[in-house]
């Protein structure tokens, strides 16, 4: 780990995973942690890799995706800055089923899967924090079930943009979606073609719902959204 950072800088940087540990158990923490900053679409693990990492997102965005049977990239999961990911795997002792790519100025937090164990039998209240999240990812895959065979185009990716306003917040206009993504990302997220995608996008821009500039995404009648997603 960088010599620079120091206990407090750690107990900042990984809150979550910093508080629940007992002192001794935090200097075995500072001891095996490493801090990278990584490049857009620099790869973290790929699918079918061993995981002997748990990955905690600092800053920025990382996505989890696979390829489809035609080759088509899906995308499974997008983490937002202060969640875990990668160690899942690990739990039940198979390989990754994703692969994850970083996306622009995104830092995470890198703990060897074999301390996350010794922290988990040592301390219930660091087990605690992974059954919670293991709880919260089971309820995201039935509610994206639902909506992927349960709702249309419009349906879905009125759900799917509000999700990310939930995840990555507002920036400081209170209408910007502080995250940016391309309209092949919305697409994938929401399991449209990209034409498709950007036709819905498109609709929603020329009722006055949402309005974009480049990767930008304002949200102008949220209320409307929420209703275009709870119709399906």
């Amino acid at each position: 780990m960088d010599k620079d950072l120091h206990n407090e800088d750690i107990s900042r940087i990984i809150p979550q995973l910093w508080d629940p540990l007992t002192d001794e158990q935090r200097e075995l923490l500072v001891d095996n942690l490493s801090i990278r900053k990584c490049l857009r679409d620099e790869t973290l693990y790929h699918v079918g890799d061993t995981p002997e990492k748990m990955y905690y997102l600092v800053r920025g965005k990382v996505t989890i995706f696979f390829h489809g049977i035609a080759g088509q990239r899906t995308i499974v999961r997008m983490v937002e800055p202060g969640a875990t990911f990668g160690y899942t795997a690990a739990f039940d002792g198979s390989t990754y089923k994703g692969t994850a790519v970083a996306g622009d100025d995104t830092v995470v937090a890198i703990v060897p899967i074999k301390l996350v164990f010794h922290l988990i039998w040592e301390n219930s209240n660091f087990a605690m924090l992974f059954i919670k999240e293991l709880s919260s990812l089971l309820g995201l895959s039935i509610d994206r079930t639902i909506m992927l065979t349960q709702k249309h185009m419009r349906g879905r990716l009125a759900e799917v943009l509000l999700r990310l306003r939930e995840k990555y917040g507002l920036e400081d206009d209170g209408q910007t979606l502080a995250i940016y993504l391309s309209r092949d990302d919305l697409a994938k997220i929401s399991n449209m073609t990209t034409s498709n995608a950007i036709r819905t996008l498109s609709a929603f821009a020329s009722e006055g719902i949402v309005a974009f500039e480049g990767r930008k995404i304002r949200f102008i009648k949220t209320e409307t959204l929420q209703r275009i997603s709870d119709l399906g």
